[in-house]
Formats: C-alpha cells, sequence, structure tokens
C-alpha cells in the first residue's frame, strides 16, 4: 500500500493551532512600552528640546547678588626708637568688612542670541521629525518581526510535513526491499532523502527560534502563539496608483527629508549666529551696592556707606578675538554644506524606496496570484507522480523531485504573500503616512 497521507499532513500542518493567539497589535503595544530604539529616541528629542530654554535665557533679564565677608587680623610688631633700639609693639586687633552687590542686567540688542535661539527652535523640529520617523520605523520592524515568526512558522510545518512523509516512503521501502519488491538504490535514496529534509526541518526550527528572539528583542516579551495571515488577502493595488504621486507625497511628507530641512535652517541660523560675533551689543544694567566696615582696635569704629544705585547701558563693540569668530563663520558653512548634502541624499534615496514599494505592491498582486497557482498545481503534480510510482510508471527520485517542488513552491507562497502585506506598509513609510491605523489594518487580516 502507497503512502497516501501528504495531503493530509500538509492541511494539519498549516492550520492555525486553536486557543488565545497574540495579535500584531498586542506585539505592538508590547514594543511602545518597552522597545529601546523608540525610548532612545524619545529621549533624545527631549535632551534637544532643552536647547530651546538655554537658548532664550541669553536674551532674559540676568539677576545676581553677591555678598562678601573680609576680616583682616593685626599682629604684634616693632620699631626702632630715636637711640636706635628695638621697640616691641602691642597688637592692633582686627579688621572686618562687608560688602553686598546685586546686579540686574537685560540684553537690549544681541543679534547672536537671537540667532541662536532660531537655531535651537528649528534643531529641536528636526528632531521632533526624527522621533516620528523613528516611532514609523516601529511600525515597520515589530509587523516585519512579527511575520518572519509566521513565515519561519510555516517553512517549519511544510519541512515536518515532508519530513514525516520522506519518513514513511523510507520505512515502505525498506519493507519493499525485504519482500523483494524494491531494489536495494531505491530504499538507500529514500534514506538519503529522509536525512536530507530532517536537516532541513532542524534549521528550520533554530530560524524560528531566531524569529522569535528578534520580535522578543523589540517588545520585550516572551512570544506566545501568533495568530496567522488568513488566505483569502485583499489584492488592492496603491491608492492612488500613480508612483509619482508616492515620490511627490515623499518629498513633502517623510519624517526624515523633514527633519534634514530643519537641520539645514538650523545651520543657517547658526551661520548668522557667527556672524554676528563681529556685531556691536547693548545691555541695560542696574547694580546696587552696600559697604560696611569695623575694628576691634577702635570701640564704636563700625561705619556702614549708603547704598549706591547705579542705572546704565552697557556697550560692547568686540575688535579683535584672535580670528575666532572668522573661524566659527566657517565652520557653521561647513556645517550646513555637510548637512545640505545629507538632506539630497535622503531625498534620492525616498524616491527610489517610493518607486521600489511602489512596483512591488503592484507586480506582488500577480505575484501571490501566480504564486497560489504553482501551489496548487505542484500539489496535483505529486498526487500524480505517486500514483504513477504505485503502478510502476514512475520512478523514486521523479516522486521525490515532485514533493521538493511543491515544498519549495509553499515556502515561496508563504514568503509573497507576507512581504506584499509589508511592501504595502514599507510603500506608506517612504512617503512618511504610515500610523497605527496601518497596524490595525493588517491586524484585521489575521485569524
Amino acid at each position: 500500500m502507497r503512502v497516501k497521507l501528504l495531503p493530509v499532513l500538509l492541511l494539519l500542518a498549516i492550520a492555525p493551532l486553536s486557543g488565545h493567539a497574540e495579535d500584531l497589535m498586542e506585539a505592538y503595544q508590547q514594543a511602545i512600552a518597552n522597545d529601546p530604539v523608540l525610548s532612545t529616541a524619545d529621549a533624545t528629542r527631549l535632551v534637544v528640546a532643552e536647547g530651546v530654554p538655554q537658548a532664550r535665557s541669553a536674551l532674559l533679564p540676568q539677576l545676581s547678588a553677591s555678598l562678601g565677608l573680609e576680616q583682616i587680623h593685626g599682629s604684634d610688631g616693632s620699631t626702632v626708637d630715636a637711640n636706635g633700639n628695638s621697640v616691641t609693639t602691642s597688637s592692633i586687633g582686627h579688621t572686618r568688612e562687608r560688602d553686598i552687590s546685586t546686579q540686574l542686567s537685560q540684553p537690549i540688542i544681541n543679534f547672536a542670541s537671537i540667532a541662536t535661539l532660531r537655531a535651537a527652535h528649528a534643531t529641536s523640529d528636526s528632531q521632533e521629525q526624527t522621533y516620528r520617523a523613528a516611532l514609523q520605523n516601529l511600525y515597520v520592524r515589530v509587523a516585519s518581526a512579527y511575520f518572519n515568526v509566521l513565515v519561519a512558522e510555516d517553512s517549519l510545518d511544510i519541512n515536518k510535513a515532508y519530513e514525516d512523509a520522506y519518513k514513511q516512503e523510507y520505512e515502505q521501502s525498506s519493507e519493499r526491499f525485504k519482500d523483494g519488491l524494491a531494489t536495494a538504490a531505491d530504499m538507500t535514496q529514500s534514506q538519503a532523502y529522509y536525512q536530507y529534509i530532517k536537516t532541513q526541518r532542524i534549521s528550520s526550527q533554530d530560524n524560528l527560534k531566531d524569529a522569535l528572539r528578534g520580535l522578543e528583542q523589540i517588545t520585550g516579551k516572551p512570544t506566545g502563539t501568533l495568530k496567522k495571515l488568513r488566505d483569502d488577502l485583499p489584492m488592492q493595488p496603491p491608492v492612488p496608483n500613480d508612483a509619482k504621486a508616492w515620490v511627490d507625497a515623499a518629498m513633502e511628507t517623510n519624517p526624515t527629508i523633514l527633519a534634514g530641512h530643519y537641520a539645514v535652517t538650523a545651520d543657517e541660523r547658526k551661520i548668522t549666529a557667527a556672524r554676528a560675533g563681529h556685531l556691536p551689543t547693548i545691555s541695560a544694567t542696574l547694580n546696587y551696592g552696600k559697604f560696611g566696615s569695623w575694628s576691634s582696635a577702635v570701640p564704636g569704629s563700625s561705619a556702614n556707606g549708603p547704598g549706591i544705585t547705579t542705572v546704565g547701558l552697557v556697550l560692547n563693540v568686540p575688535i579683535f578675538s584672535g580670528g575666532l569668530t572668522q573661524s566659527q563663520v566657517r565652520q557653521a558653512i561647513y556645517q550646513r554644506d555637510e548637512d545640505e548634502g545629507n538632506l539630497e541624499t535622503l531625498r534620492r534615496q525616498a524616491a527610489r524606496d517610493a518607486n521600489n514599494y511602489f512596483n512591488l505592491v503592484t507586480d506582488g498582486i500577480e505575484q501571490v496570484s501566480s504564486a497560489r497557482t504553482s501551489q496548487e498545481a505542484a500539489t496535483k503534480y505529486v498526487a500524480s507522480m505517486r500514483a504513477g510510482y504505485a503502478i510502476g510508471t514512475q520512478t523514486l527520485t521523479n516522486v521525490v523531485f515532485a514533493i521538493q517542488t511543491l515544498a519549495e513552491v509553499q515556502s515561496q507562497y508563504t514568503v509573497v504573500r507576507h512581504q506584499f502585506i509589508l511592501n504595502k506598509l514599507l510603500l506608506k513609510q517612504a512617503a512618511g503616512t504610515v500610523d497605527m491605523h496601518d497596524l490595525e489594518d493588517i491586524n484585521r487580516l489575521l485569524q
């Protein structure tokens, strides 16, 4: 009796497991709370944002106060009288002095500080967009890691099913050889194929373990049983169905490009601030001081001077700083040129990504359909070869080749259907429009 269990084994292997299963949104919620990449981006955003109040402080009033206390100690000394003899004098005690002062200053004209504040705002805006890009990248990383697990599970299930089938082929070939109905070559050949697929199954197990660790690296939690992608996927083309529209959207809304724009703007402000180092500054000042002193050598000699208030304007005109200002201007210009180059690189990369993922999505519709048809044909081919082998019209080699072909086709099918969904997400990321609602749409495709 020949083996007829292969289709049943495959269906059992790829069928979703019963019971509660985690879905994509649960993985995303865990990632939001535990992903170190996103938390680092958030911390960096907050660090950079503090540059704004720090830069603003240079334009706000500055108030300081000081209190100085000094004690001057006298000592025994000697002098010479009229006859040239040394005469010892007594201690003169000590004197104490106290100095109280306060100062209030308000910058009136300081172009460098104004430009520095504007640069800080632009830098903060750039980092906000960088954080937004990190958040969008988290959507893609979670979905990609989740799908990697699903693909690895499907691959392992397929290899397990074929390992069982090859094992039965080997066992039946051994029995037929004992009964004189098969050659030794058939038996050893079936044994070789069985051992080969066994190594493939072990490799698939390792791939699944690594895929699970990849998802756990993002979520920070152990991964349970995951919901799987249903078979009847919606195969709509991108909306709008125009590559140029997606490229234009990327130029307008891609957060990485926007971060680059703000970085160049900040550099322009820094150039202005550096050049303002040549310009004079004006500040208004208000000073109050009070001095007092007393001596232990002269009782009743304490004296407190009147409080003195001074109001004025301070004009500071930079004349020469050893070439520092000129060097800072050149450095700021070079930094601007560097960031402009980086921005152009980002623009070209975003345009390439938008075009590439648009093509992958549109071509993926046909690719998934072809892979599904190929899987159906390969399944029929295996059944035909096995039937032929049962009546002696096909060799074991042809049967094994058909089984291998079906395994490859099924593996390809599970890859392309998951990649199609992921490519739609990557297309929106390239355009800078991906958000949590896209994950929710994908989550509705799971079962």
